[in-house]
């Protein structure tokens, strides 16, 4: 099953593209209930269902609080906007979600930042095994203005840093480059990688 694949199968049919049906909206509204009740399950697969579905009640209604009336009794207008949130994270990060690499508990913490800075928390969460609950300290202080480079910092974490497995040959010819330029093998890998994604 490809990615894609997946993102379809988790996301379920109320958030597909298209207008929404009033079959769809009743079916986003039992969904987002039944999550709210614990009746989905707690992986996370059911979880991003369940996100999916508060993103689409909201999207049907016009307002979190609106979403939250139209699911009943139970669901909050703070579950609506935290799980609805999530939804709204970025495509690459919610696959990451999907695929297990991020716990859905992270990313409603992460869904709490904004900007390039979701990209970075969320990275950061997979390259360095985070806590849910760093995440959600980390989410407060970067949200009363502190620097999350330094907030990762202090729990030990470099922004940016990455560990990768090379082939034999290309590690040998990286460190050659870097040796007959002059460079550190960082550099040589960071002009590589400009060239390739630009």
């Amino acid at each position: 099953m490809s990615l894609a694949d997946l993102e379809w199968r988790v996301i379920g049919e109320e958030t597909r593209p298209g207008p929404m049906t009033m079959a769809l909206e009743a079916a986003a509204a039992e969904t987002v209930a039944a999550f709210a009740g614990g009746d989905l399950g707690d992986d996370r697969f059911y979880m991003l269902r369940g996100a999916a579905a508060c993103a689409a009640l909201v999207r049907a209604e016009g307002s979190y609080k609106a979403a939250a009336e139209r699911a009943g009794d139970g669901v909050t207008v703070s579950f609506i906007r935290k799980w609805a949130r999530v939804h709204d994270l970025p495509r690459p990060v919610r696959r990451h979600v999907a695929m297990g690499h991020i716990p859905p508990t992270a990313a409603k913490h992460i869904a709490r930042v904004g900007g390039e800075s979701r990209y970075q928390l969320s990275f950061a969460v997979i390259d360095n095994d985070l806590t849910v609950r760093e995440v959600r300290a980390i989410a407060s202080e970067v949200n009363d203005g502190r620097p999350l480079e330094d907030a990762l910092r202090e729990r030990g974490v470099t922004p940016g840093e990455l560990t990768v497995t090379l082939p034999l040959d290309t590690y040998r010819e990286l460190r050659r480059r870097a040796a007959l330029e002059d460079e550190e093998p960082g550099s040589v890998v960071t002009d590589a990688l400009d060239a390739y994604l630009g």
